[in-house]
């Protein structure tokens, strides 16, 4: 491995994206490049930081806001290829990485924080700022600069900064410490099967299971994963019990199964560093911490948006529960229904109310024809167009490069994309970037992609996607758009980053079209024939939208409710496995469900702090989508151009520039209240 000094960070391909279209050259980076890279970079930002705050020239935004915006450009770009690798295609070499790079990069940035020069170059900006004459997106990112300092702890004493910067690396490293344990129970359990335990299993899953099995080399039998793209229907359409419940208690126990993988010590430090961290900086406890930057602001207004659906939901659900437990016994089970029980009894309820299943939706839903979708949307909405560029090679063989165009015929930006489920890849479905949209400086255009996990279909088979997974193709294309649409001066408010109860309307609101009847006349065809999706099953899909309403809410509102418990504490609690079934028990929680994130695998709160008492920001942003589609609606047109041209001006193209009510309210005319969005869930 080369020294520090041999790296050149201005020629290596981690640094000079040398490939097609801009793109890294993946193909001349190996697993043993990070490292020195990393430590080059690191170095080169450190002596820009020293620059900017030793400079003897008053601070001017010039030579300090912007400076700083434009600093750690290696940095960044070695960090953006490898986040995406530890992701999205890792191993043993980019896992060690992980858990060396994870507090090393937490340390560096608690130090730019804490550097008392810097931060009295930005504080006298920010003193002076409404005498500068700025226009409001560069007041919004001095404003914006200025807190981030003062809550990364640039005005506590010598030995508070000390402490907070011993915090911030320890819980880099648990974040992941935590997300390499899930990975390690999902990846190395399956559940090997043969012919005759597929009793019910449609097709589509035994093809999936089938290329499950040999990709972990028993070709000819059938494997269920951890994955949810199996894991998920394997639960609705398995006739054997026994299997589901083994299947069940496999998902639900990641992260909690003893050993080296074991979640659970991790996620008791990190509340209680987590509660620390808050107090340090003046707060009661982390919950105010990380909402004081949010469109809730307090947890109290968090619980009244919660508590309400959580009644209607747990009503809902109690109702649907003694209908499954009727249908169960018809079928002769005396079993008192159980949580392995609940998504096979739902799709007998589905059937026996809108007479379909799930499984005549599959052959209408390729995954070629959604990606189609997707991007007929946004042409229809936004003028944007999409050609696809092969032979480009990406961190894994099965990603896909995609170039953006204006309606002009202008470059707008590139879009990536993996679709497919693998042991290297960790669970979930989400949207980042190897580069964001500003103009600053040189200016950058956004290189945006997603990740998704869907089961990958055997040679020459098309790939078959749910409903669900339909909707998340479209959720994750969404934050795509945010990104790839973005038009701001300041990297610091490109794109997603917003508000984290406003960064899940673009892609929330974006579900809304897969639905749209005449989106789906044209993209919802069969893959043998051709032949669009009979209107009679159109219509009986559109009409059970909001069957399993009081399920699907009660697991994602208990998850939401539990990391609000967590963190609204003024200290951690000592057992937090005990006190999830604590707070559950209070709260009601039926017993034939569970959290759809369990606390030893919820990844959105623990692996990182992304989402730590911010999970509730799903069904915030729901309050806003709802709304915001309610307003397509009401001009008789799901693509109405002025419509569409407000929706992008405010929301998809604004990034962070203004505060997110403002925005919102620039694209509605007023701020919506929680009904559209209880109707939609079918809770009212």
């Amino acid at each position: 491995m080369p020294s520090v000094t041999a790296v050149d960070l201005k020629s290596h391909p981690l640094t000079l994206w040398s490939g097609p279209l801009g793109l890294p050259d993946f193909s001349r980076i190996g697993d043993g490049d990070f490292a020195s890279v990393f430590d080059a970079a690191l170095r080169a930002h450190e002596a820009e930081i020293s620059e900017i705050a030793g400079n003897s020239e008053a601070p001017t935004i010039d030579n300090t806001l912007a400076a700083l915006e434009l600093s750690g450009d290696a940095l960044d770009r070695v960090s953006a290829i490898f986040w995406c690798r530890a992701g999205a295609h890792t191993n043993p070499t980019i896992q060690a990485l992980e858990r060396d790079i994870s507090p090393k990069m937490a340390r560096h940035y608690s130090t730019i924080s804490m550097n008392e020069k810097l931060f009295a170059r930005i504080d006298d900006l920010y003193q002076r700022r409404d005498t500068l004459g700025l226009d409001a997106e560069t007041l919004r990112v001095l404003e914006r600069s200025w807190k981030g300092f003062v809550r990364a702890g640039a005005k506590l004493d010598a030995e508070g900064k000390k402490r907070l910067a011993a915090i911030n690396e320890e819980l880099a490293s648990l974040g992941a410490q935590f997300g390499q344990n899930v990975l390690a129970d999902e990846s190395e359990w399956a559940m090997f099967l043969d012919e005759g335990d597929l009793a019910g299993l449609p097709d589509f899953l035994k093809s999936a299971m089938a290329q499950a099995a040999e990709m972990r080399g028993q070709k000819g039998r059938y494997a269920v994963t951890l994955s949810r793209s199996i894991y998920e229907p394997f639960t609705t359409f398995s006739e054997r019990r026994d299997l589901r419940e083994k299947a069940f208690r496999a998902f639900t126990m990641r992260g909690e199964n003893g050993g080296k993988a074991d979640n659970s010590k991790v996620v008791k430090t990190t509340l209680k560093l987590r509660a620390e961290k808050a107090k340090l900086l003046g707060y009661e406890n982390y919950a105010a911490l990380k909402l004081d930057d949010t469109m809730a602001k307090t947890p109290s207004a968090v619980m009244a948006l919660l508590e309400p659906v959580w009644d209607k939901a747990r009503e809902k659900a109690a109702a649907d529960e003694a209908e499954l437990q009727r249908i169960a016994a018809s079928g002769g089970s005396n079993e008192k229904l159980a949580a392995w029980d609940w998504r096979f009894y739902q799709e007998k309820l589905r059937a026996e109310k809108y007479a379909f299943d799930e499984a005549e939706l599959k052959p209408y839903l390729q995954l070629e024809r959604v990606i189609d979708a997707c991007f007929d949307v946004a042409n229809r909405l936004f003028g944007i167009s999409f050609v696809e560029k092969k032979g480009i090679p990406g961190w894994h063989p099965d990603v896909r490069v995609f170039e953006v165009k204006n309606a002009d015929g202008s470059d707008r930006a590139l879009f990536l994309a993996d679709y497919f489920a693998r042991p290297s890849k960790r669970s979930g479905a989400w949207m980042s970037s190897l580069q964001s949209g500003y103009r600053l400086g040189d200016g950058s255009s956004p290189i945006i992609y997603n990740i998704m996990n869907f089961a990958k279909p055997a040679e020459g088979e098309p790939a078959l996607l749910s409903l669900d997974e339909a909707k998340t193709l479209f959720h994750e294309f969404g934050h795509a758009l945010h990104g790839m649409l973005t038009d701001v001066t300041w990297p610091s408010v490109s794109g997603t980053s917003v508000s984290r109860d406003f960064v899940e309307l673009p892609s929330q609101l974006y579900e809304h079209w897969l639905t749209v009847p005449q989106v789906l006349e044209k993209h919802a065809l069969h893959f043998k024939t051709g032949e669009p999706m009979p209107k009679e099953l159109l219509d009986k899909m559109l009409a059970a939208k909001t069957f399993g309403a009081g399920f699907n809410t009660v697991e994602f509102t208990s998850s939401a409710l539990v990391d609000m418990a967590y963190h609204a504490r003024a200290d951690a609690p000592e057992d937090p496995l005990g006190f999830e079934a604590e707070t559950l028990k209070a709260l009601g929680m039926p017993d034939a469900i569970v959290m759809r994130h369990r606390s030893p695998h919820f990844q959105h709160v623990f692996s990182g702090d992304g989402y730590s008492a911010g999970y509730y920001s799903y069904m915030w942003s729901e309050v806003l989508d709802a709304d915001a589609f309610a307003a397509f609606e009401e001009t008789g047109n799901a693509f109405d151009p002025a419509m569409a041209e407000r929706l992008r001006k405010h929301i998809y193209s604004a990034g962070g520039s203004a505060d997110p009510e403002e925005l919102y309210t620039a694209f509605r005319g007023k701020m919506p209240t929680p009904d559209a969005m209880m109707e939609k869930r079918g809770l009212v």
